[in-house]
């Protein structure tokens, strides 16, 4: 009787140094990827009162800092759609270099950023790199792990995310209301691509496939094959619904509790480190126990039940964590519940979406599954600034996550893949 059949195999048994490293700098890379999207998130108040000037109206505030946000989900549309098909022609390590100097590069090039355009177009070129990453760094460690360890590795590598944004936490805290200095260090990832260039092996383009060489990593194959297309189709959709409630609803941990603290007599600047705190590092928290608990469960459960749970929590969570806290103290003691749900479910895309596609279309599909979501997220975050105007917050953001909704929908319409062996 083989040991397999005597005892179950720990997912991490037999996984090789190697692997290990793969993991740790595909991690790291995401890790500053988030903080880069979320320092903007902790800033955005600070930087569009000094940019906007005089014209630092409340309407002014809530429009610029909602079309960035948007700008920045087409700018990584864009980049997970290019540096995802580039990957899958040229191999994954220099596409990760490339994407990696992309973000840094244009992150750092954001302290001089003095106008409402240069804003714009840095935080489009940003997002560029941290799109492309992502589907750069989820396929090659979906590809370099076992089966049996795919699922806890793709939740590791997208759970490392929070890393990302305590970081981007702590430098709104230590910066104050001096925003520019939170980009500047925006280029520390840099120094990541000497560790990839000598550590990471170049992945060799997979073997010619019946119809050529011409297949890897081309948008037009992945539409052209019917059974790629319905997953590439419905993975979007069902990124768009994780994308969406993140920006519109996760992240307005920070927005409920300057709230409360301004509304109870705070003043504006008290309420806002207040509110850095509780999303940057309490809400933070119990989201990246969600990110790490998602992979097991994936593992156990199978992916679209994992899925289905989470956003059944986040419909449920997010109107309680609305309306019933009224001190700062409960409210920080109910984020963490929040992040969990809310947050959760991202673990699943790094998971799940390099598993529903062949090798020639690997980074291809996986980018435009989590990437095309941003760009259907853009016209979201547009529209949720307006409910949340018109409505109030906490209504808006309990009609926010009827979102999860259609997604819970979505992932029943997609293939299970646990077990499964990748396509080739």
């Amino acid at each position: 009787m083989s040991h397999s059949s005597e005892q179950p195999v720990r997912w991490y048994h037999g996984v090789t140094p190697y692997q290990w490293l793969v993991l740790v700098l595909a991690s790291a890379g995401w890790v500053f990827d988030v903080f880069e999207g979320q320092i903007y998130a902790i800033t955005r108040v600070e930087m569009l009162t000094d940019i906007l000037g005089d014209q630092a109206s409340k309407e002014n505030m809530d429009f610029y800092a909602d079309l960035f946000l948007a700008v920045f989900q087409l700018g990584g549309t864009f980049g997970g759609i290019l540096f995802g098909s580039l990957a899958d022609r040229y191999g994954r390590r220099s596409m990760l270099i490339a994407t990696i100097l992309t973000y840094s590069i244009f992150s750092g090039l954001t302290y001089f950023a003095d106008s409402l355009f240069m804003v714009g177009a840095l935080r489009f070129l940003v997002a560029v790199g941290v799109g492309g990453e992502w589907a750069v760094a989820a396929a090659l460690v979906a590809e370099e792990f076992p089966a049996r360890a795919r699922a806890q590795a793709g939740g590791i590598f997208h759970a490392t995310s929070i890393l990302g944004t305590w970081m981007a936490g702590l430098a709104g805290l230590a910066v104050g209301d001096q925003w520019r200095y939170a980009y500047l260090l925006g280029i520390a990832p840099a120094l990541l691509v000497v560790a990839i260039r000598f550590q990471l092996k170049e992945t060799q383009p997979s073997s010619p496939t019946p119809t050529g060489s011409a297949t890897r990593g081309n948008l037009i194959e992945l539409f052209k094959h019917p059974l790629w297309r319905r997953r590439a189709i419905f993975g979007m959709l069902l990124a768009t619904t994780g994308l969406a409630t993140f920006w519109a609803v996760t992240i307005a941990g920070l927005d409920l509790t300057r709230k409360l603290l301004v509304d109870q007599g705070a003043t504006a600047a008290d309420a806002q480190s207040a509110a850095k705190f509780a999303y940057g590092i309490v809400e933070t928290a119990g989201g990246g126990l969600g990110l790490l608990a998602f992979g097991p469960l994936a593992a156990w459960w199978g992916r679209r039940q994992t899925f289905w749970a989470f956003q059944l929590g986040g419909v449920i969570v997010v109107p309680i964590v609305c309306f019933l806290p009224t001190t700062y103290e409960q409210l920080l003691a109910a984020l963490p519940v929040y992040g969990f749900f809310t947050l959760g479910m991202h673990a699943g895309f790094a998971i799940y979406f390099p598993e529903l596609f062949p090798a020639s279309l690997r980074a291809t599909g996986a980018g435009f599954c989590f990437n095309g979501g941003r760009m259907v997220t853009s016209f979201v975050l547009l529209f949720s600034g307006w409910l949340k105007a018109t409505v109030g917050l906490h209504l808006g953001l309990s009609l926010l996550a009827l979102l999860f909704v259609p997604g819970m929908l979505i992932v029943l319409l997609l293939p299970e893949t646990k077990d499964q062996p990748l396509p080739e």
